[in-house]
């Protein structure tokens, strides 16, 4: 019977779990991604030093050069001298 409460309390916690990919901007001046997720864009604005968290159920995401990648909800973004890297 304990087992079963354990495991149960356990997948709970698994399954209530959210990933989000995040974004930061190393750079000084604002930046921003369009972030395509479930057929809506959005513009996300980070301003300098910023970092936002988005994305929990995967998404397209155009970068500031023009470049469109798709994330899964746990990559990180590092924006710097106006040029975006997944990480």
């Amino acid at each position: 019977m304990m087992k079963s409460v354990i495991a149960a309390a356990a997948l709970l916690a698994l399954g209530s779990t959210a990933f989000s990919a995040s974004a930061i901007n190393l750079d000084a001046e604002p930046r921003t991604l369009i972030v395509t997720e479930g057929g809506s864009k959005t513009e996300l604005a980070l301003g300098s030093g910023e970092t936002v968290e988005f994305c929990e159920g995967g998404c397209f995401v155009t970068m500031p050069n023009g470049d469109r990648e798709a994330l899964t909800g746990t990559e990180t973004i590092e924006i710097s001298g106006g040029v975006a890297r997944i990480k």
